[in-house]
């Protein structure tokens, strides 16, 4: 259910949600030509909201289109934070290339357009930490710019609504034969004690999560690889993870309806969980 009374932020001004309009020739409706960024928030602290904004000004270069606020960002989520009535949020901004007559040549002098909401952070369940969850396989037919957070998200809601269809919680995705991510999540192995995943090239997202989960697997003294992963190599693993702001570490259980990983969390997802629950409060 839409509240309709819940404070958004929309072009320099905080409003209700019922009160923010948007033009049907807006870029990022007609053409998808935006970007957004997500960012926890947990006690209404913001987590690693500077990474975050970080990938946020990377896509806005990946997209030419000029930071409408490259000083005011956290100031304008820290009051948007204030003005919700619930403590863990999701803060999800996007700045389309604003609006102009239809023509898919970039149009000359613009203001893009900035929107803002916070939602109740939704993470994952107890039962979904202590049993896992299951995931189904895709090949990835998205297109070659992944590594850029665009609003185009045709490609992603298509596999996600694959899971959704097997009663799954994500579509881990394969290209060319190699492992790349799924459609809303990072995706980490663990081979042997090692864990493992692919490199941050143009193919996956540069997740805040994923290089979270890495950092803390360093302090925590475990061996760790990034390099291209087979999907022989990933579907053999000794566990699978998922990694998201919202998923946080995930633990993958089954995999097209048969058991992973024993059917159930891993040694080493157990020891990164609890790190990350502990990094929160840090």
């Amino acid at each position: 259910m839409i509240d309709a009374e819940r404070i958004v932020f929309l072009n320099g001004e905080f409003l209700r949600l019922a009160d923010a309009k948007i033009s049907v020739l807006d870029r990022g409706f007609i053409y998808g030509d935006g970007v957004y960024e997500v960012v926890p928030v947990y006690a209404r602290k913001p987590f690693r909201m500077p990474q975050h904004l970080a990938r946020l000004a990377r896509t806005l270069d990946g997209v030419r289109l000029a930071d409408p606020h490259p000083d005011r960002w956290p100031a304008l989520i820290a009051e948007l934070i204030a003005r919700q009535p619930f403590e863990d949020q999701a803060v999800y901004l996007q700045v389309t290339r604003g609006v102009a007559k239809r023509d898919h040549a970039f149009p000359p002098g613009v203001s893009p357009t900035v929107f803002m909401m916070s939602n109740p952070l939704a993470l994952p369940s107890r039962e979904q930490i202590e049993r896992g969850v299951a995931v189904v396989t895709a090949a990835d037919e998205r297109w070659l710019h992944c590594d850029l957070k665009t609003i185009s998200l045709l490609g992603n809601v298509l596999a996600r609504q694959l899971a959704v269809d097997a009663g799954a919680t994500e579509t881990v995705l394969f290209r060319n034969g190699y492992l790349t991510e799924a459609s809303a999540s990072n995706v980490l192995l663990v081979r042997d004690g090692v864990i493992v995943a692919p490199p941050k090239d143009n193919q996956i997202l540069p997740g805040i999560t994923y290089d979270v989960a890495f950092e803390l697997a360093r302090e925590g003294g475990l061996p760790i690889q990034v390099r291209p992963v087979p999907k022989e190599e990933a579907l053999a693993a000794d566990e699978m993870w998922l990694s998201s702001s919202t998923k946080e570490v995930l633990a993958v259980t089954s995999l097209d309806g048969r058991p992973f990983g024993g059917g159930k969390p891993g040694p080493v997802f157990r020891k990164v969980h609890a790190l990350f629950q502990a990094s929160k409060a840090a």
